[in-house]
């Protein structure tokens, strides 16, 4: 018989991709989740999963209990949501500081959906650029943040991973290397690499290519992406920023993209919270959002 755990599971591995990675969302150890739908696939007698060179594949078989898994956990998540609420008061603020302004264009339909969820819940943004938005946490300016995390995280802060990402080098059309499959860090000897305002080492270029290789630059700043794509384009500087935050602007032959390095230079996205606001059920709830609108509307991401 199949029960809530089982299309949780699927559900895991349809999002992921992965059977290591949807286990761990599981909480399970990879056999045990290989265990698990060996015994749905015995108990049907039906296969629901097919390896093939592009993945993990499901049957039809299998995308008839994943539709079953999305219809069924969205209802239950619903319910659930409605118990919370006759149990106790769920109203609150929940405002959001982002550490880079090209995740503005996806969290916009994200926060859409949370409001249409959580109405009781008061969502806002804060305003303003912040290179270090982990203190608004603490400064009790902000409850949630989007950003990288930090290689030591602040005591009594939570952290949900997003997904992981590629930066790619942004060029003007008519740049010298407009015809180079990909940039080595000597490509960048001389540029004027153009960035938002925040410390260098919070910058992935800088520190994971740059540095290590002793390149020379320069650099400029601007806080809006549209400002740095607009630099770029007029022949100011190159650029290296997140592959969906450049994607519309290449298809439209305003910039080139290229990839930093042999396996290209990747980051990951958190967000992050006060363990006390992390206990509140809509936070969580917020960041299962965030991560099922970006696997659908974002290209090139994996999720973590």
């Amino acid at each position: 018989m199949i029960e809530l755990r089982h299309l949780r599971s699927l559900l895991a591995i349809a999002d992921t991709g992965k059977m290591a990675t949807a286990a761990e969302r599981v909480h399970l150890t990879q056999s045990a989740l290989s265990h698990q739908v060996r015994a749905l696939e015995e108990h049907y007698g039906l296969e629901l999963l097919r390896r093939t060179s592009q993945g993990l594949r499901f049957t039809p078989a299998g995308e008839r209990l994943l539709e079953l898994a999305r219809q069924v956990l969205g209802q239950v998540a619903e319910a659930e949501r409605d118990l919370m609420r006759l149990a106790g008061d769920t109203r609150g603020e929940l405002r959001i500081a982002l550490e880079c302004h090209t995740c503005f264009d996806w969290l916009m339909p994200v926060m859409d959906e949370f409001r249409r969820r959580w109405p009781e819940v008061e969502l806002d943004l804060v305003a303003g650029f912040h290179s270090e938005p982990i203190s608004l946490l603490a400064q009790g300016k902000c409850e949630l943040v989007v950003g990288s995390a930090p290689d030591r995280l602040p005591r009594g802060i939570a952290s949900w991973p997003l997904f992981r990402y590629e930066i790619q080098a942004v060029l003007s059309n008519e740049h010298r290397l407009r015809h180079r499959r990909r940039l080595q860090a000597e490509d960048f000897a001389g540029e004027t690499l153009i960035t938002y305002p925040v410390p260098e080492e919070r910058i992935d270029v800088i520190r994971e290519v740059l540095r290590p290789a002793g390149v020379p630059f320069q650099r400029r700043t601007a806080e809006l992406t549209i400002a740095i794509l607009q630099l770029v384009a007029s022949r100011r500087g190159v650029a290296a920023l997140p592959n969906w935050g450049v994607k519309s602007y290449v298809d439209h032959d305003y910039v080139i993209a290229k990839r930093i390095g042999t396996k290209g230079l990747w980051s990951e996205l958190y967000a992050l919270a006060p363990k006390a606001m992390a206990a509140r059920p809509y936070v969580p709830e917020l960041v299962h959002i965030m991560r099922e609108k970006c696997q659908k509307q974002l290209p090139g991401i994996d999720l973590l």
